[in-house]
């Protein structure tokens, strides 16, 4: 995924920032523990498209 993209995109829930997980393809909001999907490159920023993370795994 491109930096500029991940420079832009914003949590759709709280407009905070996300961090890219290389090896899950995933972008990570810490603030409210969701993991949104990349697939075929192509970020899923839909609230119910994404898992909700282990509050110990969001921080990481």
């Amino acid at each position: 995924m491109e930096n500029r993209l991940l420079q832009i995109l914003v949590c759709p829930v709280c407009k905070s920032t996300l961090r890219h997980d290389r090896d899950q393809q995933e972008l990570i909001c810490a603030a409210d523990r969701l993991a949104f999907p990349i697939r075929d490159g192509v970020p899923i920023m839909l609230e119910s498209e994404a898992r909700q993370l282990d509050p110990d795994l969001a921080k990481a």
